[in-house]
């Protein structure tokens, strides 16, 4: 198996008999919890944040300018009458997350994919740090196992901090770390492993509520995980739907990518400086969502804009498939539109 795809394929390959996308949104919602209580003070606040905007489909970061070399825009057809032709249809861009994985426990795999933001360096504060996460679910028969593999760039193997109790000294691959010494507890196995570019690289792997799985299985699999996670990284994601040119002075900081929400994939961006908030939101919603009153069409679709007291909500309608899009923030109405007509939704 191709290693820098082994995420998408992994999905792709079981996709008809995936697990329930509503038991994976909840676990990854458990997990979230339960690092808030033990992460170290640097990433409390983080993890609080990473949460919240987990609930709105809008985390992650990326931190490089949204050139057009990034989306693919189309061209033109190039025979027939100049009335008669048609510019192709955009692709929407993958997106490149910063490290691959190349092993994972066999099973079904379904999976958060995101670059977050961690806030600023000691040193330099207002400067962010962005590191990138993979959360899955791995099914095999009765077993689910819970995956997790986060960049900490904050966070030195020397400060590491563990759910189970103090952790041990280990080398993985040439490189130091600290392990959980007792990977039977609720937490399972925790590793946090020395980055090639400072801070840490942490591992998780924990059986889900309900299923079991052997301190020494967890064990296994953890350190398997780390032996064969490659950077930089190849690996891409597909969002549901993609940026196409922004307004001047804003640039893509995060996205979101999850495969299988409750109804169906799910993306989020969020749009801005990248050092400053608060940033202008992109994601999908529900219809349930939409309110406010009707606005200007967008790309053919209709269109609801709210204004809560200087925060304006752009909801375009059935943006993708039956879902609405919404951009939000608190930029001008002009700005919010120049991004949604910009967008590259599926056909």
């Amino acid at each position: 198996m191709d290693i820098e795809n082994l995420i998408k394929d992994t999905f792709t390959a079981h996709e008809p008999d995936a697990p329930d996308s509503d038991q994976v949104l909840a676990a990854t919602r458990q997990r979230l919890d339960r690092r808030r209580a033990v992460v170290s003070p640097p990433l409390a606040a983080a993890a609080g944040v990473v949460l919240l905007a987990l609930a709105a489909v809008a985390v992650v970061a990326l931190n490089r300018p949204a050139h057009d070399s990034q989306v693919a825009t189309g061209t033109g057809q190039t025979s027939g009458p100049a009335a008669l032709q048609a510019p192709a249809e955009a692709a929407i861009a993958e997106l490149t997350m910063p490290y691959s994985l190349g092993w994972l426990p066999p099973g079904k795999a379904d999976y958060v994919a995101r670059r977050i933001n961690v806030g600023g360096s000691a040193a330099q504060p207002d400067k962010p740090v962005y590191g990138g996460e993979y959360m899955l679910t791995v099914t095999s028969g009765p077993q689910v196992l819970l995956v997790d593999v986060q960049e900490t760039r904050m966070v030195p193997v020397d400060q590491a901090a563990f759910k189970s109790g103090p952790g041990k000294p280990v080398t993985i691959g040439g490189r130091a770390g600290v392990e959980s010494s007792h990977s039977g507890g609720p937490g399972g196995y925790e590793l946090y492993l020395t980055h090639p570019e400072g801070g840490s690289l942490y591992i998780n792997v924990a059986a889900q509520p309900g299923s079991t799985a052997s301190a020494q299985q967890l064990i296994d699999a953890g350190r398997r995980v780390a032996e064969n996670v490659a950077f930089p990284g190849k690996t891409t994601v597909t969002p549901a739907f993609g940026l196409g040119k922004l307004p001047d002075g804003l640039r893509m900081c995060t996205f979101d990518v999850e495969k299988n929400g409750p109804s169906g994939p799910r993306t989020g961006y969020s749009l801005g400086t990248c050092s400053t908030q608060p940033p202008i939101q992109v994601h999908i919603g529900e219809p349930g969502q939409v309110g406010g009153t009707e606005g200007q069409p967008v790309q053919g679709h209709a269109t609801r804009y709210v204004d809560e007291n200087g925060y304006h909500t752009l909801w375009i309608l059935k943006a993708v498939h039956d879902a609405p899009i919404a951009v939000a923030g608190r930029g001008a109405q002009a700005e919010l539109y120049a991004i949604a007509d910009h967008l590259v939704l599926p056909h």
